[in-house]
C-alpha cells in the first residue's frame, strides 16, 4: 500500500511515475462526478440540512463583492 506522505506515489526510483494530462483530467473529472453525486445524495437524505446550505451559499452570493 503507498504511503500517502510520499510525493511519488508509490513509484519508485527506478520507474518515474510519468502521469499524462489526460489520465490527470480524467481522473479529475471522475472525482468531481463522484463528488456531485455525494452532495445530490446528501441532499436527498437530509432536505433540511440541505436547504439551510442553499441559504447559506445564496446569502454569501448576495454579499460577494468583486
Amino acid at each position: 500500500m503507498p504511503d500517502p506522505e510520499d510525493p511519488t506515489g508509490g513509484a519508485t526510483p527506478e520507474e518515474p511515475r510519468q502521469e499524462t494530462d489526460a489520465e490527470r483530467r480524467r481522473r479529475r473529472a471522475q472525482f468531481l462526478r463522484e463528488l456531485n453525486e455525494a452532495k445530490a445524495l446528501r441532499d436527498r437524505v437530509q432536505p433540511r440540512r440541505a436547504r439551510a446550505a442553499r441559504m447559506r451559499q445564496a446569502m454569501r452570493m448576495r454579499t460577494f463583492r468583486w
